[in-house]
């Protein structure tokens, strides 16, 4: 594998800091949209999480139009929408859309696990969303038919059919990716020829085994080989130092996430230089940074490099997670886009 060949991607879930609010978040997420354009990078995804201080990425949908609205080349998509939480119409009908506005450039990206708490689900679904998560495969299928130009024929119990269609003529269609942490996801995506991520970015463990899963079973469909890449929680900065610093604040949150402690907005690097860690967040800290991809930009090519060599893929998506200092602005990407700007700079080297 070349160095020519490692493409790169964004994966972001709008991180809201102290003090700043939602509009400034978002502004700042479109910031790194900018940025990853400018810097060449080949798609921009966004999570879905829900009722969360720190995150900002409750619909992905909305976060695509809008960054769709200011960019004219970089592929854009869910990682992912989180199918149990809604209707498979509703989800084809946002794609369909978002696909009429960036023709050939949107990314659908599904997953299986509810990604909130059993309150939130319940809210989700006693508002209209939701569907039956044992039904995941076919309403996976549903949706790419539903998305398509012919739509899909329903049979009634009347013995006619009825056609359902997510936009009335679609020229292009979005592409279907299939999200997972688990087995599940790795063969499902094989049996139905999808492209397929795992999501190594957030335990780093049980990925090697899902992916050879995935390329074992894999039966052409949708694509005609396995397609897949890396995803990776990535902190860059001009010097080692300095990125450890800008990686303490997810890190001190994503202990106090894994200990099930309150969740709070994320912290500046100056608070969270500020706590007194406890033995068991330093334990968790210490694991994480081994998983994680933090330093100055040579070293974290490099990294990278191995990281793709050792999973046979040539495309990985960055999750930039640099925390902010308390003087830089709310509504800018700051130590994020430098992260994108020194990887993306160091690769091309």
């Amino acid at each position: 594998m070349t160095q020519q060949q490692l493409a790169l991607s964004v994966l972001d879930l709008v991180p809201v800091r102290t003090g700043q609010d939602s509009a400034q978040a978002v502004a700042s997420s479109l910031a790194l949209v900018d940025a990853a354009e400018r810097l060449g990078y080949e798609r921009f995804w966004y999570a879905e999480h829900h009722n969360m201080l720190s995150v900002g990425s409750t619909t992905p949908p909305v976060l695509i139009a809008a960054a769709a609205a200011r960019t004219s080349r970089i592929r854009l998509g869910s990682g992912g929408v989180m199918l149990p939480n809604h209707a498979p119409l509703v989800v084809a009908e946002q794609f369909a859309a978002l696909e009429a506005i960036a023709p050939g450039r949107i990314d659908l990206g599904l997953g299986r696990a509810p990604g909130s708490d059993p309150v939130i689900t319940a809210l989700l679904r006693s508002s209209g969303g939701g569907s039956d998560v044992e039904q995941f495969p076919r309403y996976v299928e549903d949706i790419a038919l539903l998305a398509s130009a012919d739509g899909a024929e329903l049979s009634l119990t009347s013995g006619r059919t009825y056609t359902v269609r997510a936009t009335p003529r679609a020229r292009s269609v979005p592409t279907v990716w299939l999200l997972g942490s688990s087995d599940y996801s790795a063969r499902l995506a094989a049996k139905l020829g999808l492209p397929y991520v795992f999501a190594h970015h957030f335990s780093g463990e049980g990925t090697e085994q899902a992916l050879a899963i995935y390329r074992g079973e894999f039966r052409p469909g949708a694509i005609d080989a396995p397609r897949t890449f890396l995803t990776v929680n990535t902190v860059v900065a001009d010097t080692d130092a300095e990125a450890r610093a800008l990686a303490l604040p997810q890190l001190l949150q994503m202990a106090r996430l894994r200990s099930g402690e309150p969740m709070t907005a994320m912290p500046t690097v100056e608070e969270a230089q500020a706590v007194a860690l406890q033995p068991h967040h330093e334990s968790l800290i210490a694991s994480m940074r081994e998983r994680w991809v933090i330093g100055e930009a040579d070293a974290a090519a490099e990294q990278l490099r191995t990281l793709a060599a050792r999973f046979g893929v040539d495309e990985v998506m960055l999750s930039p997670v640099a925390g902010a200092r308390e003087a830089e602005p709310m509504d800018a990407a700051g130590a994020r886009a430098r992260t994108l700007e020194l990887v993306a700079d160091a690769l091309r080297a």
